[in-house]
């Protein structure tokens, strides 16, 4: 997303705050302390974020530590806008930005764990633990500071996440609810799944062990997987075997998970 687009889609998200304040009063002070007051996305993503994560009475400045780690990695607020954008193209049943900003818990959860990330990586563990596991709390998604995570991922529902702390994901993957990327075991070192850009896995799909889901393809829903997976390819079953190459080059924009119609 260029510099242009990522200022476009701010004023967009401030002109529907500012519109929903004037449709929903009831809303307005809402709107105002999270989007309207603010002069930039990176302070917006702050108060959102800060507020969803902390209890009524809470003593931890955690808004602080938010706004220190999106100042130390600008690349949090790019990811974070990217995301944003990723579920209006992806999600038939969102059409503006405003809602998965405040609203989706999916979205919430992964930029939370982008600050976790951040925290982990300066050796902040206690601090990005805690917001592990208020994510998992106030969620039902669990994915560990140190797990890796590209831009433009789209979980939807995302009751059930489980990520774990080797796995990787890399840019332009679509996430249903009840996934997990778990090891298998007790063994130690790069123990958990890669799962390439441009994936869609489906709703309830497991995927086990240091392996490789290539890219642009497809897990199918209940799926158990333990084998690495062929780019352009789906897996499905218990456990998961390979149904086909598929002629669309990124499943994870189709949503598709009737995956019938563009198996080769």
């Amino acid at each position: 997303m260029t510099k242009k687009d990522y200022a476009i889609r701010w004023e967009a998200l401030r002109k529907e705050a500012a519109e929903a304040s004037e449709k929903e009063p009831l809303l307005g002070s809402l709107l105002k302390q999270m989007v309207l007051e603010h002069d930039c996305f990176e302070q917006a993503l702050t108060a959102v974020l800060a507020n969803r994560c902390l209890f009524i009475h809470e003593c931890i400045n955690l808004r602080q530590a938010i706004t220190e780690a999106l100042e130390k990695d600008e690349g949090i607020a790019q990811s974070a806008m990217d995301d944003l954008a990723a579920i209006v193209d992806k999600d038939p049943a969102t059409g503006n930005l405003l809602e998965p900003f405040l609203f989706y818990k999916g979205y919430h959860s992964l930029e939370l764990h982008r600050v976790a990330h951040r925290l982990w990586v300066d050796g902040r563990r206690y601090l990005a633990c805690y917001i592990q596991s208020r994510v998992s709390q106030l969620y039902g998604v669990d994915i560990h500071p140190a797990a890796r995570i590209g831009k433009g991922i789209f979980i939807d529902h995302a009751t059930g996440l489980v990520v774990g702390e080797t796995a990787v994901v890399e840019d332009n993957v679509s996430i249903l609810h009840g996934v997990t990327l778990g090891g298998t075991g007790k063994e130690t070192g790069k123990r958990h799944p890669t799962v390439r850009k441009n994936c869609l896995l489906g709703a309830n799909s497991t995927v086990l062990g240091n392996i490789v889901v290539g890219e642009g393809s497809v897990i199918g829903a209940g799926s158990v997987v333990l084998h690495a997976v062929p780019p352009h390819s789906i897996a499905a079953g218990v456990p998961a075997t390979n149904k086909g190459n598929i002629s669309i080059s990124e499943p994870a924009n189709s949503m598709d998970q009737i995956f019938d119609d563009y198996v080769i």
